[in-house]
């Protein structure tokens, strides 16, 4: 490999990448980095190597890669792409409404950076849809979390969280539910007091 050129290098990661043979791909990719830093190549070398990572669901390495990216080439043309990528990572590993929503936090702010700083972008339109499952999965835990604590008996918790998903999440279908359960805690926590 120490012979080859920028082009040669890229092709090769190209293919290697088209074989599914990942980290070949990465392996050439890397080099052009290392090797040919100012090489009209490194872009698509960087870019490939993060979705080398995505496909083997190595989020945080793909990020990595992002966000040099994007520290390295702040007025590149795949700037709203990789902005975008970089939410989808966070988005990616997202598992249930009942974990922790740490991620679903990340993806949302990443995908809200990108409306903001390239609202007329293509990504930025796709940021939108995923920013609405976002705010649905974060409005899915606040009552998964609220019903948790109601189940317990501990409506006090319970209140605070329905009224919590009440107010930030609003326009989602968990509103209905949770005005419901506020009754009921209000109720109940009415009837303890006497």
């Amino acid at each position: 490999m120490n012979a080859l050129g920028p082009e040669d290098l890229l092709a090769r990661g190209l293919q290697k990448l088209e074989e599914s043979e990942y980290k070949g791909a990465e392996s050439a990719f890397q080099a052009i980095k290392d090797r040919y830093p100012y090489s009209k190549t490194v872009i698509t070398a960087e870019l490939k190597m993060a979705d080398s990572y995505i496909i083997r669901k190595d989020f945080d390495s793909a990020l990595a890669v992002y966000d040099d990216f994007e520290r390295l080439h702040p007025k590149d043309s795949n700037i709203p792409f990789v902005m975008y990528q970089k939410g989808l990572c966070y988005l990616q590993q997202v598992k249930t409404t009942d974990r922790d929503q740490t991620d679903t936090i990340n993806a949302k702010e990443k995908f809200e950076r990108l409306v903001n700083r390239f609202p007329e972008s293509e990504w930025a339109d796709k940021a939108r849809v995923n920013i609405r499952k976002c705010i649905v999965y974060l409005a899915e835990y606040e009552l998964y979390v609220g019903l948790f604590y109601f189940n317990m008996g501990k409506y006090g918790p319970a209140l605070d969280r329905f009224t919590y998903l009440i107010k930030n999440y609003p326009d989602v279908g968990q509103y209905n539910e949770a005005l419901e359960y506020i009754s009921i805690c209000k109720q109940r926590l009415a009837a303890s007091e006497k």
